[in-house]
C-alpha cells in the first residue's frame, strides 16, 4: 500500500536534497594524512587500507555529473587539508585550485556545494605534532581555514568545519584507552565498536571535546570576516539515546558529554548538521545491547530509520531557531531494497518533524558512493556502486528512487504498517 497524496510534503524550492561523501574516503592516495600513516604502518588493526578508494580524486566531474541526472540538487564533500598543507606551512596551490574546480563543477552542474573543512583526517605532521591535543591546535586549524578560503570564495554558501566532532573526541579517548590497556584493537571503534567492545563507559575525552569547541570557533572567526556570505556550522553524530523504563536520567547523563555539548556549541552558528542512523537504548545501568531478534545492518546497528526524525527533535529542542540540515542519514547493506525501506522510512519521519515546524533545510544521503569505510569497504552504504578494480559508477534502484523524490520536491508519508515515532 502506497502512502496518499494527501500524506505527502511538498519541499520548499531552496530545500537542499542530494547525497554526500568524504576526501578520504572517495578520493584515494591521501599519502599525507594521518589516516594513510595508520592504514600502512606495520603493526596497524586496519583491515585494510584505503588504496586508490573509488579514485574520486579524478572522477569527481562524473560523480557530479551522475548526482546531476539523477536528479539532486546538492552535493556536499569535504576539502583534504593533508592535501592543502601536506607539510606544516607549505601550501599546495595545486590542491586549492585542484577543490575550487570542484566547488564550480557543483555549480555549473546545478548541484549546491556543501563543503566540510575537516572530516576525520588531519596532515600527517598536525598528527605528529599533538592533533587537537595541542595547545596550538585551534590556530593551527584557524591558520588552515584562511587557505582555505580561496576555495570557498569559488561559490561555496555553506561550509561545516569539522565533521562529527564527538566521535574525534570519542576516538582519541578510546586510542587513550586502549594504550592503557594494551588492546589496539580498540583504536578503530566507533561508538557501536566501543559498546560492543565493553567500552560504553568511555566518554570523548574532555581536553578534546574543548579543543576542537575552540577550533571550530576559531575557524568561524576567520570564515564570518572574509565576508563572502558564507553559512557556517559543524555537524554532529546524534546517536538518539532512548531511556528505557527508569534511566531518563541516566541517559541524558550519558548523552551530554558525547553529543548534547557539541549540540550546544552551536548556539551561535548559522545551521547545525544532524548525522543519525540508529538508536541506542539506555537502561538505569548504562547503554543496552541491540535488541535481540532486530534486524541489523553491514556495520552491526539496529535498523531503526526512525533515528532520524528522533534526531532532528532532539536538536530542534537543543537548538531552539537554528536552521537544520541532514548531512548525513543513510544504511550499510548490500540489498538495495532495504536501503529503500530504510530511507522511506527516515524521511517519513523526517517529514513528520518538519510538519511540526522544525526548520529543516535539507537531507544529504550518506552516501553517493560505496566507499572506505574506515578500515575496510565490506559496508556499503552508496546509492552509486563503485567496482573496486574498474571504478565503473553503476546508480542503483535507491539512486533513481531517491532522485526522482528530489525532482519532484516531494517526501511521501509513512509506509502502511510502520509503527508510529517513539518520542520518549
Amino acid at each position: 500500500m502506497k502512502p496518499s497524496a494527501e500524506s505527502e510534503l511538498v519541499l520548499p524550492e531552496s530545500f537542499l536534497m542530494g547525497a554526500a561523501t568524504s576526501a578520504h574516503q572517495v578520493e584515494g592516495n591521501n599519502v599525507s594524512s594521518d589516516w594513510w600513516a595508520l592504514e600502512n604502518s606495520s603493526d596497524t588493526f586496519v583491515t585494510e587500507p584505503s588504496g586508490d578508494a573509488a579514485d574520486s580524486f579524478h572522477r569527481w566531474p562524473e560523480d557530479m555529473d551522475l548526482l546531476r541526472d539523477l536528479g539532486f540538487n546538492a552535493y556536499r564533500f569535504s576539502i583534504e587539508w593533508a592535501r592543502i598543507e601536506p607539510e606544516r606551512g607549505r601550501v599546495s596551490k595545486a590542491a586549492v585550485a585542484h577543490y575550487r574546480a570542484m566547488v564550480r563543477g557543483a555549480l555549473e552542474r546545478g548541484l549546491t556545494p556543501v563543503v566540510t573543512l575537516h572530516h576525520f583526517t588531519s596532515p600527517r605532521w598536525f598528527g605528529e605534532h599533538g592533533g587537537w591535543a595541542a595547545p596550538d591546535a585551534a590556530e593551527l586549524f584557524a591558520a588552515y581555514t584562511r587557505t582555505a578560503l580561496d576555495v570557498l570564495r569559488a561559490g561555496v554558501r555553506h561550509v561545516a568545519t569539522i565533521n562529527e566532532p564527538n566521535m574525534v573526541a570519542l576516538m582519541y579517548a578510546i586510542r587513550r584507552h586502549a594504550a592503557e590497556h594494551g588492546w589496539s584493537g580498540a583504536a578503530g571503534a566507533g561508538e557501536n565498536g566501543a559498546a560492543a567492545g565493553g567500552l560504553g563507559a568511555v566518554e570523548p575525552a574532555a581536553d578534546i571535546t574543548q579543543s576542537l569547541i575552540r577550533a571550530h570557533r576559531a575557524a568561524s572567526t576567520v570564515l564570518k570576516a572574509a565576508d563572502l556570505g558564507l553559512q557556517v556550522g559543524w555537524t554532529v553524530a546524534n546517536q538518539v539515546y532512548q531511556a528505557e523504563p527508569g534511566a531518563r536520567r541516566t541517559a541524558d547523563a550519558y548523552a551530554r558529554p558525547r553529543e548534547d555539548v557539541f549540540l550546544e556549541a552551536a548556539r551561535e552558528d548559522d545551521w547545525i548538521g544532524v548525522q543519525a542512523y540508529t538508536r541506542h537504548l539506555i537502561g538505569p545501568g548504562g547503554p543496552l545491547p541491540v535488541p535481540e531478534g532486530a534486524e541489523t545492518t553491514l556495520t552491526g546497528w539496529e535498523f531503526y530509520p526512525e533515528a532520524l526524525g528522533e534526531a532532528v527533535r532532539h536538536t530542534a529542542r537543543l537548538l531552539p531557531g537554528i536552521p537544520i540540515l541532514v548531512t548525513e542519514n543513510g544504511i550499510a547493506t548490500g540489498d538495495d531494497e532495504r536501503r529503500i525501506a530504510y530511507t522511506a522510512r527516515a524521511l517519513a519521519s523526517l517529514a513528520d518533524a518538519m510538519r511540526d515546524g522544525i526548520d529543516v533545510r535539507g537531507y544529504l544521503h550518506w552516501s553517493a558512493l560505496d566507499n572506505y569505510e574506515w578500515g575496510t569497504y565490506r559496508p556499503t552504504f552508496g546509492l552509486i556502486a563503485v567496482d573496486p578494480r574498474t571504478f565503473a559508477r553503476t546508480p542503483k534502484q535507491s539512486a533513481h528512487w531517491l532522485g526522482a523524490l528530489a525532482r519532484s520536491r516531494r517526501i511521501p508519508g509513512a509506509p502502511a504498517g510502520v509503527p508510529a515515532l517513539r518520542l520518549g
